[in-house]
């Protein structure tokens, strides 16, 4: 049996960790002195109240080797390999923490790690499709490898509601020319080979930006996988959030649309209305 393993950074919800039978692992938020563990010990409104109050962005950790160890020792036992699923490496350095707890256990025969190079449920589509195989029963080194070829296919980007988080955390190093200016900016943030880059700019009110960021994405969704996209947000009023998801479903191009919430360490580097639009491209 494979089991299929991420960190935090995923944003899948719970209904669909429980759906697909995934282990969460949490990476840590360090608000000070102060250090939580993403979505079980902290809420991102949390984060936004402290980062507001002392005029800096949260730092954010790894997984810590004593919460990847534990979470890996009973899969272990049970005699059962793993596939896991990381943050890009570029960006956190999960993925050598869970490679070494593999080999501290002795199962570094049985434990894959998967960089995924990318963010939230950009990892979470990966997560899924590696779910579906595993419950097909699929072995290790093919789940392991699909994903490899699916990994480009991701499409993973977001629209920001300020520039304040992203430029304070130094995440997305070409935030930094916009961040100067005067004007109401909120650029597309994209993921490519495992780093945000700032893409278009959209000026106007949030709920025009939404619109207008969805629309750049709809004739790319007709060669899009069909199965599902995800909509995920930071704290997007309900309004905005259902105006993407009015358009994808009209789009009549996804089976299934899922929202989900981004969890503290993705809204400790994005900031509160941030709302991203999520999906694998088809086979060419």
């Amino acid at each position: 049996m494979v089991r299929i393993i991420s960190d935090s950074t995923c944003d899948l919800s719970d209904q669909l960790l429980q759906k697909y039978h995934v282990t969460l692992v949490p990476l840590h938020i360090v608000l000070g002195e102060k250090e939580y563990r993403d979505r079980s010990e902290i809420s991102p409104e949390e984060i936004y109240r402290w980062s507001d109050e002392n005029k800096t962005t949260p730092k954010t950790s790894a997984v810590s080797l004593e919460d990847a160890m534990e979470a890996l020792r009973p899969i272990a036992e049970a005699g059962d390999e793993m596939v896991i699923f990381t943050i890009s490496g570029q960006m956190s350095t999960t993925a050598n923490v869970f490679r070494i707890a593999a080999e501290e256990l002795g199962i570094a025969d049985r434990a894959a790690v998967v960089d995924s190079e990318s963010l939230s449920t950009g990892i979470g589509l990966l997560v899924i499709e590696a779910a579906v195989m595993a419950r097909e029963g699929k072995p290790k080194d093919e789940i392991v490898q699909r994903m490899e070829q699916l990994k480009p296919r991701v499409r993973a980007s977001f629209v920001v509601d300020t520039l304040t988080y992203l430029h304070r955390g130094g995440r997305c190093s070409s935030v930094a020319a916009l961040a100067g200016s005067m004007l109401k900016l909120h650029p597309k943030i994209v993921v490519k080979n495992g780093a945000m880059e700032a893409d278009k700019k959209y000026r106007g009110k949030l709920g025009t930006v939404i619109l207008n960021y969805v629309k750049d994405m709809e004739s790319e969704w007709k060669a899009a996988k069909p199965d599902r996209v995800f909509i995920t947000h930071s704290g997007c009023p309900k309004e905005l959030v259902d105006l993407a998801y009015a358009r994808l479903e009209e789009s009549g191009c996804f089976e299934e649309i899922w929202v989900t919430r981004a969890g503290g360490v993705i809204s400790s580097h994005c900031g509160p209305g941030t709302l991203g639009v999520l999906y694998l491209m088809g086979e060419e």
